[in-house]
């Protein structure tokens, strides 16, 4: 049979057909025994906040589902960036991973990251819950009514406690302002956790948090909610009204997921996909939840890239109307 000659763009093909197989083969390679050490599951809030609450909850009942342990490390600061940016600039091996926030939708508008929601590969979306307006339980107001009419008698004054500038609980208290035509003092911490203690001691007039990381708090009579920015009463807080109901046409949620770098092999998504789904399920997982008061709201990979990719439309057009900007 006469030898038939190969081009060079033939030949280039094939080689660059041989490559990619060798690129595929590794991936399949390192997803084949992974995970063979510790995964880190970093949260970009303080601890006690309900980002953290839901990742260490998260990470006791998946020891179940993974051969090695998922260990929660919290990098606070700039309002969720450090954290995010710790695990952008990870390599992507499926051995740094986020719990992305809302803020993945929000920080972006307002100047203070350069990277968004598709720097990420969505894994799992796992709880959704509404912001709240939760004072002292000794404070004069028991309406949100009330606490509104002595807030715009003292415009600027009033300090309400957020997540960082620009995050979900700061847009949420400056939705309500813009709603109601008052002006609050907006008061920034490196968590809810924080702000919360900030809260009990006195320091704040208010926190804009969400009902699940002041339950504990509401339960043992420190604090009280006033209102929730949600279509309909939450389960546990059955005697607090929505906004909507104080004819208020406000309802904002905040969300927590898992994610990783986006060049993240498909393979080792598969995998911590898989450990997500498993432990979800978990009736520990479950119960922390339920005690707390966290909404659950499982999502696969499609389900969460589509919320976010909904959330980042509607924040990026409410802080265009209220021209907030950070940087």
């Amino acid at each position: 049979m006469p030898h038939t000659p190969v081009s060079r763009r033939t030949a280039a093909g094939y080689l660059a057909l041989g490559a990619g197989s060798l690129l595929a083969g590794r991936a399949f390679a390192q997803a084949g025994d992974y995970p063979n050490h510790p995964i880190e599951l970093v949260v970009a809030y303080g601890a006690g906040g309900g980002t953290d609450v839901l990742a260490r909850a998260f990470s006791d009942a998946s020891r179940k589902h993974t051969s090695q342990a998922i260990a929660v490390t919290n990098k606070p600061g700039a309002s969720g960036a450090i954290g995010l940016t710790d695990v952008l600039n990870a390599k992507p091996d499926g051995y740094k991973i986020a719990m992305l926030t809302v803020e993945l939708t929000t920080l972006p508008h307002v100047g203070v990251i350069k990277f968004s929601y598709e720097d990420f590969a969505p894994i799992a979306l796992l709880n959704a819950d509404p912001a709240a307006i939760t004072v002292k339980a000794d404070a004069p107001w028991n309406t949100i009514e009330e606490f509104l009419a002595a807030a715009k008698k003292a415009p600027g004054e009033f300090r309400v406690g957020n997540s960082g500038a620009g995050s979900i609980w700061h847009l949420a208290a400056a939705a309500l302002e813009d709603k109601t035509g008052t002006k609050f003092n907006h008061i920034p911490y490196p968590g809810a956790g924080p702000a919360m203690l900030s809260l009990l001691g006195g320091h704040i007039e208010a926190v804009g948090v969400s009902a699940a990381e002041v339950t504990a708090h509401v339960a043992s009579g420190k604090l009280k909610t006033l209102a929730v920015m949600a279509d309909k009463r939450l389960k546990g807080f059955d005697n607090v009204p929505t906004l909507k109901e104080r004819n208020i046409d406000l309802s904002i949620s905040a969300w927590r997921g898992l994610g990783a770098p986006k060049n993240t092999p498909p393979e080792i998504l598969a995998i911590l996909k898989n450990i997500a789904v498993k432990t979800s399920a978990e009736p520990s997982f479950r119960e922390i939840m339920d005690k707390q008061n966290m909404g659950f709201a499982f999502g696969d990979e499609a389900a969460f890239k589509a919320v976010m990719v909904r959330d980042n439309t509607y924040f990026k057009n409410l802080i265009a109307k209220l021209n907030f900007k950070l940087a």
